[in-house]
């Protein structure tokens, strides 16, 4: 198993231009590693980081779109796959965090927990691109092959929490945040 917090931080040295749309806890995660305008928390919508990832990627087709999900929140919402695969948006990389347990809400464990095989899932749906990790020197050394595979992109990243981030909901979520992430995506495209 790797840390999430260290699977950031890898990540984040590969994020080049990048918008991230990060769900609940790997939000929190995400916006101490690697602090950015292009960063956009999901929180509040349990099971639709990635559609939100579809919809801008969609929009944007120029611009890399990296979604960071929990196997919790994908449950929520498993027909995004198909959605995902049928919409082939090329520059969508769709990582989901699996730790078997609704983290934001207490940790409660998934149904299916360490039966549910969300790389399967995504195959079966028809990702183009699909990838398992759960040691932190492997997926560092196939990251770059991740990104730049022809999306969408699916990665299942097996892990524990890592560090605790401070978990500011008022402030991820506040106006001004949304706002600097709507500035930054005009700036990318003028």
């Amino acid at each position: 198993m790797m840390r999430r917090d260290e699977c950031l931080s890898v990540l984040a040295k590969w994020r080049g231009s990048a918008a991230v749309i990060a769900a609940y806890s790997a939000a929190f995660d995400w916006a101490r590693v690697s602090p950015s305008p292009l960063n956009f928390a999901a929180v509040g919508a349990m099971g639709q980081a990635s559609s939100h990832g579809l919809g801008m990627a969609l929009g944007m087709p120029e611009r890399k779109f990296i979604v960071l999900d929990g196997d919790g929140s994908l449950l929520m919402n498993l027909g995004c796959l198909v959605t995902n695969a049928d919409a082939a948006p090329e520059n969508l990389v769709h990582f989901v965090f699996e730790n078997g347990c609704y983290e934001a809400n207490g940790s409660h464990p998934i149904p299916g927990q360490n039966r549910v095989n969300f790389a399967g899932f995504a195959r079966a749906a028809g990702y183009p691109a699909v990838f398992e990790f759960d040691v932190l020197d492997d997926f560092a050394a196939h990251l770059p092959g991740v990104l730049e595979a022809k999306g969408p992109v699916f990665a299942t990243l097996r892990v524990v929490a890592g560090a605790s981030s401070k978990l500011d909901y008022r402030a991820i979520k506040s106006r001004e945040a949304r706002h600097s992430f709507t500035v930054a995506l005009r700036e990318a495209i003028t």
